[in-house]
């Protein structure tokens, strides 16, 4: 599977899921989702920033799912890779050995973002 693919899967995934969810879920999900949407716009921090520390708390609690949704933010708003290569370092550093299955894993997809964004 190409990486286009991969990454749009990905977001189609997320994006039917989420959208089932709350339809579905009660009013803790919906205010839940609600209120995370709401954190990571512009205050005493940038988006960017925001985003950065959502990647590396992403990292640390080892959600792939999380990662790549953050690193898509991260370059959607464009941070740059020398600062998202520093917050994973920061995440190895809080998580321990243990994180590194998934720095392998945002530093492949963070090549698939660059892939995908690329003039052909």
């Amino acid at each position: 599977m190409g990486t286009e693919q991969s990454l749009q899967r990905f977001r189609e995934f997320r994006e039917r899921l989420n959208e089932r969810i709350l339809q579905e879920g009660d009013r803790t999900t919906k205010r839940f989702f609600s209120l995370d949407s709401f954190a990571y716009q512009e205050g005493a921090l940038t988006v960017r920033e925001k985003e950065l520390l959502g990647l590396t708390a992403s990292a640390v609690l080892r959600c792939n799912d999380c990662i790549a949704y953050h690193l898509i933010r991260c370059a959607e708003e464009g941070v740059e890779d020398d600062a998202i290569k520093e917050a994973l370092s920061v995440s190895l550093i809080v998580g321990g050995s243990i994180v590194i299955p998934h720095l392998r894993y945002a530093y492949d997809l963070l090549d698939q973002i660059h892939q995908e964004n690329s003039p052909p």
